[in-house]
């Protein structure tokens, strides 16, 4: 699934996650979506942690997160 939003877009499934971010450096996260996390009342933010990985996100709207949740698979920490 593509979700677009304001810094870029994502590309979520049931394994992993990739964010890519507009700019001229491109910069593209990936994490597996058991790392994952994801963060709602009113916060927005995707988290990744774990394996070496450490990155942060903040979307634009819940429903946005909410997309990004049902694409993965994983419920929104309230």
């Amino acid at each position: 699934m593509n979700i677009t939003f304001s810094e870029g877009r994502i590309i979520a499934n049931q394994h992993e996650l990739v964010v890519r971010l507009n700019g001229q450096a491109r910069v593209t996260l990936q994490a597996m979506v058991d790392d994952i996390t994801l963060m709602g009342r009113g916060a927005n933010v995707i988290t990744a942690m774990g394996s070496g990985v450490n990155w942060s996100v903040r979307l634009d709207s819940v429903e946005q997160l909410q997309e990004v949740a049902d694409a993965i698979g994983i419920a929104i920490q309230e």
